[in-house]
């Protein structure tokens, strides 16, 4: 008698013990569950800013800039302020450069803000990979060049381009981009007979402070 009371008491002890482990086991699967959940939701809530201001300079120019959110990894940036170009070569007779007032448009698609966000890595200020569509726009306002009576015409060029943008501490950054697209003249150049248009590309690398 004693003995079927001793192997009873292991018995419900070790159901006891079963069913222990079967609400942790259920405890730690909800656990599991929701930190997942919790991180999914986290990831998908990855989005520009709202509005972002800053500075850029780059090889040849400086150009303030602001970007509006469309969606949370739509944006469209707007860009004034001076860009240009060098020249050099055996048929110039000296190297060359010119800056003029320069107008850009330019709607982004920051694609990776997720995928940096689930590895810890900064997405504020826009920090993230994108393609653009960039349209720029040079204005024959007026020209600083170190040659003498250099006449352009105001140009509008479209070129969808690759780049990266990355955060250096609080408020600098930098990007670096490159695309290939075409331009067109709005008039007629002094001795040319028809407005010229072509191939143009976009290569920049700029370091800029964000307000």
């Amino acid at each position: 008698m004693k003995s079927f009371v001793f192997f009873k008491q292991i018995s419900i002890f070790a159901r006891k013990r079963n069913i222990y482990r079967a609400i942790m086991m259920k405890k730690w699967i909800l656990i599991l569950v929701f930190c997942a959940f919790s991180g999914k939701i986290q990831a998908q809530n990855a989005s520009v800013e709202k509005s972002i201001y800053g500075l850029q300079i780059e090889a040849l120019g400086i150009l303030g800039h602001t970007e509006k959110r469309l969606s949370n990894t739509l944006a469209l940036r707007a860009e004034a302020g001076l860009g240009g170009g060098l020249w050099f070569g055996a048929i110039y007779p000296k190297a060359g450069f010119a800056l003029f007032p320069t107008f850009i448009a330019e709607p982004r698609w920051y694609y990776n803000l997720n995928g940096r966000e689930r590895k810890a890595k900064r997405t504020d200020g826009n920090s993230a990979n994108f393609f653009s569509l960039k349209t720029r726009y040079f204005a024959d306002w007026f020209v600083i060049t170190n040659y003498d009576e250099l006449q352009i015409n105001d140009i509008v060029s479209i070129i969808p381009s690759w780049g990266i943008r990355r955060n250096i501490g609080k408020h600098f950054d930098y990007e670096v981009g490159f695309g290939m697209g075409y331009f067109w003249e709005l008039g007629k150049r002094e001795g040319h007979l028809e407005r010229e248009h072509g191939e143009a590309f976009n290569l920049h690398l700029r370091i800029g402070y964000r307000f």
